[in-house]
């Protein structure tokens, strides 16, 4: 094995979970949450990472 086999493999691996991605669910920029929600008056939703268990 080559790098350059290697490399060629991984990319395509990158290209073809990045193709099934999207086949799967298509990107949809309406029901996409907003990138930032500054002043919104939405609610946080979701969990924390730093948020410990009750």
């Amino acid at each position: 094995m080559t790098r350059k086999f290697t490399a060629s493999v991984a990319v395509a691996l990158v290209v073809g979970v990045i193709g099934f991605d999207l086949a799967a669910s298509p990107p949809n920029p309406y029901v996409a949450p907003p990138m930032l929600a500054l002043g919104s008056g939405q609610v946080a939703a979701g969990g924390f990472c730093g948020a410990l268990p009750d």
